[in-house]
């Protein structure tokens, strides 16, 4: 085999995804597997935007009374959250929900998204936010943690800071959330892979390089 062999194809991958979401963690850590496992693609990432709670106030809320809303009551969370973190531990994730005191919003955690992944850092981000809120159990609403986020992953603090009391894509993240919705993206994370072939659920990556190995045969007859 030669290493030095061009890749067959490059495929763009759309990560529709929510910062808060146990399963898009979980479906990142299998998609990364199932690429490194594939040295033969190419592939761009791009990071969409999805707000499970886009009701949810800037500051967040308790997460007692988050869980109570969304689950009717703690303990039905508990099981819930058990059952993820044994999966998690499969994928080298440690899901210390219990150190999670409030749910935020995510609005500005995809806004910081946005923010890396024009300098090149959008997966690491996405992976620093994810680690934050789920092994960390921080507020990745609040903005102080956001910037220190950002300087962890080797961006400009100030630069953060500044584009977080910003503005900017905040109204891009609801036209992204929305158009999700008009897909019929209902749930996440999801895939879609080219443009073409989408697929929902943190997927094993047998099923993930299945739907791959579709768009680089599509990829190869287009020329």
């Amino acid at each position: 085999m030669n290493i030095l062999a061009p890749p067959r194809a490059r495929l763009s991958i759309e990560v529709v995804h929510d910062l808060v979401c146990p399963w898009c963690y979980l479906g990142l850590r299998r998609l990364i597997r199932t690429l490194q496992g594939r040295p033969d693609i190419a592939y761009d990432l791009i990071w969409r935007p999805f707000l499970l709670n886009p009701d949810m106030p800037r500051g967040g809320m308790p997460r007692t009374d988050y869980v109570v809303r969304k689950f009717g009551g703690e303990e039905r969370a508990r099981r819930l959250y058990a059952s993820i973190a044994d999966i998690g531990r499969a994928e080298g994730i440690l899901f210390r929900f219990e150190r999670i005191r409030r749910t935020p919003s995510s609005v500005d955690a995809h806004r910081l998204v946005r923010f890396a992944a024009l300098q090149g850092r959008g997966t690491e981000m996405v992976e620093a936010l994810f680690s934050a809120h789920f092994t960390d159990g921080r507020d990745i609403g609040d903005w102080q943690v956001l910037i220190a986020v950002a300087g962890s992953c080797g961006l400009d603090a100030m630069a953060a800071h500044a584009f977080l009391h910003s503005d900017a894509e905040i109204d891009a993240i609801h036209a992204e959330n929305l158009r999700a919705h008009r897909l019929g993206i209902n749930g996440v994370p999801c895939f879609v892979v080219s443009g073409r072939h989408a697929i929902a659920g943190a997927q094993e990556p047998e099923v993930m390089e299945r739907l791959l190995d579709v768009a680089v045969v599509e990829c190869e007859e287009q020329g």
